[in-house]
């Protein structure tokens, strides 16, 4: 096959999981939550009279799951393929196969659809649940195709990147960074094209069908556009004869192809990495027959042992003055060392791209008279600085989990267990360490809080609110991810579950609201499905969290956490500040406590490596 063995083996493997199966059911049945809660709420008030409010239930609510699963497919295909490539480089398996007769195309593309292969099963099974909202009428089938279309190609896109970076990128952690980083810039570019940023009209076009062609949740706007009439010329030959998502489309499938090539040109070059590649050669040949010779007589045998073999005196000594090690070797590891490489500060530039663009449209929205309790909605101020909020949390959260899986790949987390160290010295050098790499992006959106009151935006005590609230999330960010690493063996399995809680509990939380607001209606009728839908999430949650290590108090965290964010973010928007700062400190304070206690005391037994019984 053109694909390779890669694909075939996980092809012929994954239905012998019951994730494979497990995927499909929670995809359809998060979208048939969706659709059954603005149901509920239009039906259960009264407001569906005659064919024509049955038609304006269909479009709103295939308005409401098709970017949800855009946004779902591209964040998990980046993230997948990430992950899936950068266990393979952590594991010493990459390099095994590129001893084989592998060709670089296979490798790639085989690597790269083998790690999309559980985001291609769920769209196959979503696609007949949008073709099932036709029946209620207001939905076109060139929506339907439209939005398939743009999902897949964005996904492709999104994988080819994460798969491109990590078979560059030697460490996890740079690898899931760097490809969050480039995502936040795609969607940035994307939402700032439109808004108007670069001017009304670009290469010949309107900003907004640029924005179109450029990005694919712009393309998926245009796909849920209904059109009449012939279309309006866009910028470029292929777009003259296609509508804007199909040019958008284009677009991610040849940004796709474009990664993959480059990556298939150099993925030997890149792999393996200097670090993995010997040193040696006729410098070191040359050095071994100088040193044969004793250059002075009065050499001590030792001396004359290891030059007769090749080495030298100094071999064993690290050149410059020695340091000390602190009392906990994990923490001044990670602190003292570059222990995740020194292209990590490349991860750190990409960041601080990101936060100064942030920076930017707060400084350009933040006036004296405007503070965000006193705009009812959304305030401008909140679309910039949650995005760089969440982007801290998701790479704290990377590095954290990245830390004990990279132990966990390179077979060494068993010895660190085995060692005199104890468990509060590994979990606390981790998180410690794991915070202190992260400095920088914990610091800087701190600062924006800071920035806020001097620009009069906020008060003192939102501000402070604001980053008190900041930090907790912080902590159980990291902590989330140590907890992850601790209980999953497979570093994919980990990445994903970490990873996809916290977009889950901002993105999940954050669509329900959405469904509450465009279907505005009687409280009553709305608060029955979301509860469910917040009960479901929570009985995920203790799903991919605890049911390893089951404990009441992980129970009640689980349940708790979907709620509370929903009311804090409610109580954010009723300017309830202090009631959004409570709700978020006393929940996600808990749930650390509930993570970081066990591992403290049972990290043997969390961890695989002990028996409950011994």
């Amino acid at each position: 096959m053109f694909i390779g063995p890669l694909f075939t083996r996980e092809a012929l493997t994954a239905p012998r999981r019951v994730q494979h199966f497990a995927v499909r059911v929670l995809a359809v049945a998060a979208l048939l939550g969706l659709t059954l809660t603005a149901w509920q709420v239009i039906v259960g008030s009264g407001s569906l009279e005659g064919p024509g409010e049955l038609s304006r239930f269909g479009a709103v609510a295939f308005r409401l799951v098709t970017p949800l699963a855009l946004t779902v497919a591209v964040l998990f295909s980046a993230l997948l393929s990430a992950a899936a490539v950068s266990q393979e480089k952590s594991r010493g398996t990459l390099i095994l196969l590129l001893l084989t007769d592998l060709r670089n195309h296979e490798l790639v593309l085989g690597r790269l659809l083998a790690s999309l292969l559980s985001v291609l099963v769920a769209m196959i099974a979503v696609t007949p649940y949008y073709l099932m909202l036709t029946l209620f009428g207001g939905i076109d089938l060139r929506q339907v195709l439209g939005a398939v279309a743009v999902t897949a190609a964005g996904s492709f896109a999104a994988g080819s990147l994460g798969s491109t970076l990590a078979l560059w990128r030697e460490k996890t952690f740079q690898a899931l960074a760097l490809t969050a980083a480039v995502l936040f810039l795609w969607i940035a570019m994307g939402e700032a094209i439109a808004a108007g940023v670069f001017g009304r009209e670009l290469v010949g076009s309107s900003a907004a069908q640029v924005a179109a062609i450029v990005s694919p949740w712009q393309a998926l706007q245009a796909a849920l556009t209904p059109r009449f009439g012939e279309a309006p010329p866009i910028a470029g030959a292929i777009a003259t004869v296609t509508p804007d998502w199909a040019a958008g489309a284009a677009f991610s499938v040849g940004l796709g192809l474009l990664l993959n090539v480059l990556a298939i040109a150099l993925v030997r070059v890149w792999n393996p990495s200097r670090e993995a590649r010997p040193m040696g050669g006729p410098q070191t040949a040359t050095q071994s027959t100088e040193a044969e010779a004793p250059s002075s007589p009065s050499a001590d045998a030792d001396a004359v042992v290891r030059r007769a073999r090749g080495q030298s005196a100094e071999v064993h000594r690290v050149a410059g003055q020695r340091r000390e090690v602190w009392d906990n070797p994990v923490l001044w590891r990670e602190v003292r060392t570059w222990a995740y490489g020194k292209k990590v500060l490349a991860v750190k530039a990409a960041y601080f791209v990101i936060f100064c663009l942030a920076a930017a449209a707060v400084a350009r929205t933040a006036d004296a008279e405007s503070t965000l309790s006193a705009v009812e909605g959304v305030h401008p101020l909140t679309m910039a600085i949650a995005p760089v909020a969440v982007l801290s949390l998701v790479l704290v959260n990377a590095l954290a989990v990245t830390s004990l899986t990279g132990e966990r790949d390179a077979k060494s987390l068993d010895l660190l267990l085995a060692s005199e160290l104890t468990a509060p010295e590994l979990i606390l050098g981790k998180l410690g360490g794991a915070l202190w790499n992260t400095r920088e992006m914990i610091l800087l959106p701190l600062g924006l809080c800071g920035y806020l009151v001097y620009a009069g935006a906020t008060t003192g005590w939102e501000s402070l609110l604001l980053a008190i609230g900041f930090t907790v999330l912080t902590g159980f960010a990291g902590v989330l991810g140590l907890h992850c690493g601790i209980i999953y063996a497979s570093s994919r399995k980990a990445i994903a579950v970490s990873v996809g809680t916290l977009l889950f509990l901002f993105l999940g939380v954050s669509t329900c609201m959405r469904v509450m607001l465009a279907l505005s209606g009687s409280f009553e009728y709305q608060l029955p499905p979301f509860l469910g839908a917040v009960f479901g999430g929570g009985v995920a949650l203790y799903a991919a969290l605890a049911w390893r290590n089951p404990s009441t108090a992980m129970g009640i965290a689980c349940l708790l956490a979907p709620l509370a964010t929903f009311y804090a973010i409610v109580s954010f928007l009723d300017a309830k500040p202090s009631l959004a700062a409570i709700a978020t400190v006393l929940t996600f304070g808990f749930g650390t406590a509930a993570m970081l206690v066990p591992a403290l005391s049972e990290l043997d037994v969390a961890s695989g490596s002990g028996s409950r019984d011994g």
